[in-house]
């Protein structure tokens, strides 16, 4: 049998919520997120639960045990369970009663294998025991994630018609968990085709929370192209294209510099991302600002002067990426050199002659002049003729 360990396996906090379900006489098994990425190897973050217990018995349990208890998802069967100050979610075995592509209604469970064809794709429904024995309930789970092969648990088609977001889970999880080579599920890639007029039923901000965390992943490219060819990106963000992000992490990863989804995705363009994908007014301006400074064709010094080393970094690479041309070798070097510097002239230098909006752009005149010089003029050199 496949078994699993760890530290947050073990840790005192978790043990307590799994003993405080068993002391009623109920199931405790970790599920979907942690089992997978434990298996893998890689840090296991959120700590999800699941149970037979009814959601009113998982806080009756939880408060004998001492245990703070919150009705986070009550009507769903989730109750977090906070143990040693980590939040735990508890949820009641479910099964789906009806879904509409949004929301599902939702029936508690009594077993593990109703739970199991209820999820998305087959590697996420692997459970695990508080001793860390591994269960697969559907028989393919524990194959499909040896293989790094991503999957729809039984009908692709019916998996996305129960909620369109799984469209884009699909595309996030195949960027961050499959392997490359072994391309896309034809299957999967017909139900999505099928279904793209699902995704206009959901919210720009469910939309944009799940196109942020695929565009974090350390390569999205080739999923991004793949739903440009499919026909998910133009849906989601009219004009856009993915042409130019597979250059764009390639220039990151060979200057070292580190990834930002918001220049990522200034690298697709389209419309108004913001306004579409519901971007805060901050992430909104930053991704205006990265598509202004590139067409304004500024050096890298310049750059770093104007916006500091590392937003001056992404205008960089962003550029590189859209002319397909490689960035400067000494262009870290020329941004860091230009954040460096600072302008010498003020208001309070200029003449008595010059006031009013003539100051403003006297300065300006000035900082350009300073500049193109290579910030060398000083002071003197820059006030002479004034």
């Amino acid at each position: 049998m496949t078994r699993l360990s760890g530290d947050w396996l073990e840790a005192p906090a978790t043990r307590a919520v799994c003993a405080a379900l068993r002391a009623g006489g109920h199931q405790a098994w970790f599920v979907g997120g942690c089992v997978r990425d434990a298996l893998l190897g890689i840090p296991v973050g959120d700590i999800d639960i699941c149970t037979d217990a009814r959601p009113d018995t998982v806080q009756a349990l939880a408060e004998a045990a001492g245990l703070k208890q919150i009705p986070t998802g009550i009507d769903h069967g989730t109750i977090t369970i906070v143990s040693g100050g980590v939040p735990h979610e508890v949820t009641t075995f479910r099964r789906d009663v009806e879904t509409n592509g949004r929301h599902a209604v939702v029936a508690f469970a009594d077993t593990m294998d109703e739970d199991a064809r209820r999820r998305d794709f087959t590697m996420n429904a692997l459970y695990a025991s508080p001793e860390g024995a591994v269960r697969d309930p559907l028989g393919q789970g524990l194959a499909d994630l040896a293989a790094r092969r991503l999957r729809f648990i039984g009908d692709a088609e019916t998996r996305i018609r129960e909620d369109y977001l799984r469209t884009l889970r699909y595309f996030r999880f195949h960027a961050r968990f499959a392997d490359p080579q072994g391309g896309f599920d034809p299957e999967a890639l017909a139900a999505i085709a099928a279904t793209l007029d699902g995704l206009e039923t959901l919210s720009a901000e469910r939309v944009g929370a799940e196109l942020t965390k695929l565009l974090c992943v350390t390569d999205p490219a080739p999923a991004l192209a793949c739903m440009g060819q499919v026909g998910v990106l133009g849906r989601l963000l009219p004009g856009a294209e993915a042409k130019a992000l597979a250059p764009l992490v390639h220039f990151e990863q060979a200057t070292g510099t580190t990834p930002d989804w918001r220049c990522r995705l200034a690298a697709l363009g389209g419309g108004d991302v913001g306004q579409a994908l519901r971007l805060s007014k901050k992430d909104a301006a930053t991704v205006a600002l990265l598509r202004d400074a590139v067409g304004a064709m500024s050096g890298p010094a310049e750059l770093g002067y104007r916006h500091g080393p590392v937003l001056a970094m992404q205008v960089i690479l962003l550029r590189a990426a859209l002319l397909e041309m490689p960035p400067p070798p000494d262009a870290q070097a020329r941004a860091s050199f230009g954040a460096a510097q600072v302008f010498p002239v003020k208001a309070g230098d200029l003449p008595a002659t010059v006031t009013g909006a003539e100051i403003g752009r006297t300065l300006r005149s000035l900082e350009s002049r300073w500049i193109s010089s290579d910030f060398t003029l000083d002071r003197a050199g820059l006030l002479g003729e004034h």
